[in-house]
């Protein structure tokens, strides 16, 4: 930690000099900027390790941002934390959906804003014995040391919160779990997500998919698991 570059765009300029100060306080190197335009030429130009994105952006917006951001291979895999004074469902699930990794509402406290910076950061390079072990279920395999998953040899591309959250389910078929139990482990205990989002995110899993969407199921009342058998 320490060395990460990480670009952070918000119209307010006090804002955007509080976040600045705090992340520099912690080493990183920090980028600004306070229109969505000039963040998606700045993101392609410098490939930051960590995008902080505002909302509520005059011209483009975040959630327009998020959208150029992941269908650009050059950037595709920068994470994005979205920050919003908002604090509403529909724009928490819209950036989720999208591909952005973790969201924040205004205000907050700078402690919080540095800790879910470094979880983010940590994601992809922290893993246990447990998480190293590839599923291989029905004619998929799921790898998440390489974060891939294939089926019947064809690569599917996913976000990291669908990744996580077929991994999840796949490696002990026919458990069922609730959406709060998907949530804590997806993105760790406590954390602000309805369970609205985990729907969305199960919807698009089960779309990108395809015929195989069916090996996960929805427990009514409950929540959902992955098939036994195909």
């Amino acid at each position: 930690m320490g060395k990460e570059k990480i670009l952070v765009v918000d119209d307010e300029e006090d804002i955007l000099e509080l976040v600045r100060y705090n992340l520099s306080r912690e080493g990183f190197a920090v980028l600004g900027t306070t229109s969505g335009e000039e963040a998606i030429n700045v993101a392609r130009k410098e490939i930051p390790d960590l995008i902080i994105l505002d909302l509520m952006l005059p011209g483009i917006d975040g959630l327009d941002v998020t959208r150029r951001l992941k269908n650009d291979a050059k950037t595709q895999s920068i994470p994005v934390v979205m920050l919003t004074a908002k604090g509403e469902e529909a724009d928490v699930v819209a950036g989720l959906e999208l591909g952005a990794d973790d969201y924040i509402t205004k205000p907050f406290s700078p402690r919080i804003l540095i800790a879910r910076v470094k979880a983010v950061l940590r994601r992809p390079g922290e893993t246990t014995p447990e998480d190293d072990a590839v599923v291989r279920i029905h004619d998929m395999v799921i790898h998440p040391g390489r974060r891939n998953v294939r089926i019947a040899d064809a690569a599917v591309d996913l976000t990291y919160t669908e990744f996580q959250v077929l991994y999840y389910l796949a490696r002990r078929p026919g458990w069922v779990y609730t959406r709060s139990q998907i949530v804590d482990a997806v993105r760790g205990d406590d954390y602000p997500v309805t369970d609205r989002s985990v729907d969305v995110q199960i919807v698009g899993l089960r779309k990108k998919l395809g015929t195989r969407g069916k090996y996960i199921e929805t427990v009514r009342g409950v929540g959902y698991r992955f098939r036994e058998t195909p």
